[in-house]
């Protein structure tokens, strides 16, 4: 196993991956930028390394900062977390040429499934259903029209690499087709470095069903059930939840099979996701596969019992995995309510600032809660990175326990000196449409 272990990250994931090093007796160690050199979170490391200004280009991005810090911290092992350079093939290589062993898939493997429309095409020739739509990325307007008319309106205009809602353009007409394409391939070019774009058949009510996979070096794999994530915000997930209301049990099995099969086919090593659309039909569709740690994460540790992030630098370290398939349990309901600094009431506003009062994870519901977060009282919170607070995990014996849980922690919170996204969740909670399972990706139950 190893002994010090580089964090390429910062906030509720450096501590988050820290957590899961000293379970495994290893030495965490981080980079910081500047402004994040007096953080309360960076106590959660053995040692910090200054890469650089606020700007992430010039710190967190930077991938050959991140490699120098690791050697010079004297680490043999790197986590990139999620976001940053969690997906990025280049920093993967970068890793391994310098002798650091990266805490997931290959360079070449992050590589293929970073891009959609290659991904797509190795998940179908390994058995999984994909929507129809355009052949690999699309040359240009013309064949953005092209391609829709053979598809089908209304169609979707996505960005062939990232994600994150970027690049995204709905279309139910020739005429949307043509004025979005230029500003779709925009958006991508700014936040991805690529215009790429492909196409595919938009289902306006489908909801968005994952699977989490853990896959070793030996070719063996399980997989740790669903995350429903169906409750987002231009595309930007708010509300996670496992199991989902939608599936049964049978189609529970049978999908994980699937995905641990697809993903081993691909010769996929570490935790991996694979996303999926459910239709109207109960037909499911693969969208893509996210090859790092996803954010919501801690909704399938508390269903399950296993923690995601030590099993990924088990297999890092070229340990085989500890559990079969039939190891996997599965107890109870979990919730996650992503709480940001934002507004709301006011389109969303970012707000930023010191936190005069910080408490969450109160409460008296029936289940447990778990707070993932960074910040404490007193901090501040960042106008230069995520807005992301906290992560508030509910679990309970049942759905509607949980959901009681959750109800009662968010009601308890108290977060004073930014706006926070609370209320939103509140209402969400309270809903009749959440709370009979029936809603989908197409908007937001209980606010207007």
């Amino acid at each position: 196993m190893f002994q010090r272990l580089f964090i390429a990250n910062r906030g509720e994931v450096a501590v988050r991956i820290a957590r899961a090093c000293r379970a495994l007796g290893i030495a965490p160690v981080g980079g910081v930028s500047e402004p994040d050199r007096g953080m309360s979170w960076v106590g959660e490391l053995d040692e910090a390394v200054c890469l650089g200004p606020a700007a992430a280009a010039e710190s967190y991005l930077d991938p050959e900062r991140a490699v120098q810090a690791a050697l010079q911290t004297r680490c043999s092992a790197l986590h990139p977390g999620w976001g940053f350079l969690a997906e990025s093939p280049r920093f993967a290589a970068l890793c391994r040429q310098h002798g650091i062993a990266f805490v997931g898939p290959s360079a070449s493997l992050m590589a293929l499934m970073g891009v959609k429309s290659p991904a797509k095409e190795a998940m179908r020739a390994a058995g999984l259903p994909v929507l129809p739509g355009s052949e690999g990325p699309l040359a240009d307007a013309d064949a953005a029209v092209a391609a829709a008319e053979r598809t089908g309106y209304p169609v979707i205009l996505k960005a062939d690499h990232g994600g994150g809602g970027r690049g995204m353009r709905i279309c139910r007409e020739e005429a949307e087709v043509r004025a979005a394409f230029q500003a779709a391939a925009a958006e991508a070019r700014a936040a991805f470095g690529s215009g790429s774009l492909y196409l595919e058949r938009y289902l306006a009510h489908g909801r968005h069903i994952e699977v989490q996979v853990l896959c070793d070096r030996f070719g063996r794999g399980v997989h740790l059930g669903e995350r429903e994530c169906s409750i987002q915000r231009k595309h930007q997930k708010l509300i996670e939840e496992s199991p989902s209301p939608a599936l049964s049990s049978q189609e529970r099995a049978e999908l994980g099979a699937r995905a641990v099969a697809a993903a081993l086919a691909q010769g996929y090593v570490n935790a991996g996701t694979l996303e999926f659309l459910r239709d109207g039909d109960g037909r499911l569709w693969f969208m893509e596969m996210n090859t790092r740690l996803q954010v919501e994460h801690p909704v399938t540790e508390l269903v399950t019992g296993v923690d995601i992030a030590q099993e990924q630098i088990r297999i890092a370290a070229n340990l085989p995995l500890g559990l079969r398939q039939e190891d996997v349990r599965f107890r109870g309901h979990a919730l996650e309510c992503r709480i940001n600094a934002e507004d709301p009431a006011d389109g969303f506003r970012p707000s930023p600032g010191r936190l005069a009062a910080f408490e969450l994870g109160g409460g008296a519901g029936p289940g447990t809660v778990r707070v993932d977060t960074h910040l404490r009282t007193g901090d501040e919170v960042s106008p230069y990175y995520d807005s992301l607070l906290a992560k508030v995990i509910a679990h309970a014996p049942t759905r509607e326990e949980a959901i009681e849980t959750m109800l009662s922690a968010l009601s308890a919170a108290r977060v004073e000196g930014v706006q926070t996204t609370i209320p939103l969740h509140l209402a969400v909670l309270k809903s009749r449409a959440f709370r009979s399972g029936e809603y989908d990706t197409s908007g937001l139950p209980g606010w207007s």
